[in-house]
């Protein structure tokens, strides 16, 4: 029963996350963090670092997908789960951008949290 619970209350983590991405909803998002995350990616070939506050000002400050008419095309490609870490895998293609994330997951005071994203986008 407890992996059941989990797995719904990540994938749940994972549907907000989404829909802050596509939405550009900064709330929503900044909820799915835990607060001492950072953000690790390569785009096009240049190094990203960022705080999460860096993240959230980012998305604020651009128009969202769904504001720019875009399809939603996110999904979960895979999410392993043992105990109270897990590891989301996510294919999240928005805006020109074919990102996939790496998302690691910790349960903390009962809440699921992203405690860390790396990213690539190929």
């Amino acid at each position: 029963m407890m992996y059941k619970e989990s797995r719904e209350s990540i994938e749940q983590l994972i549907t907000d996350y989404f829909d802050g991405i596509f939405n550009g909803d900064v709330d929503k998002l900044d909820a799915c963090f835990h607060e001492n995350t950072h953000l690790y990616g390569d785009i096009k070939g240049a190094d990203y670092l960022k705080s999460k506050q860096e993240y959230l000002e980012t998305v604020k400050n651009r128009q969202s997908p769904s504001a720019l008419g875009e399809e939603f095309q996110m999904s979960v490609i895979g999410l392993e789960i043992i105990g109270k870490i897990a590891m989301a895998k996510l294919h999240v293609p928005f805006s020109g951008y074919n990102y996939y994330d790496y998302l690691s997951l910790s349960q903390i005071d009962g809440s699921w949290k992203i405690v860390n994203k790396v990213f690539i986008h190929v």
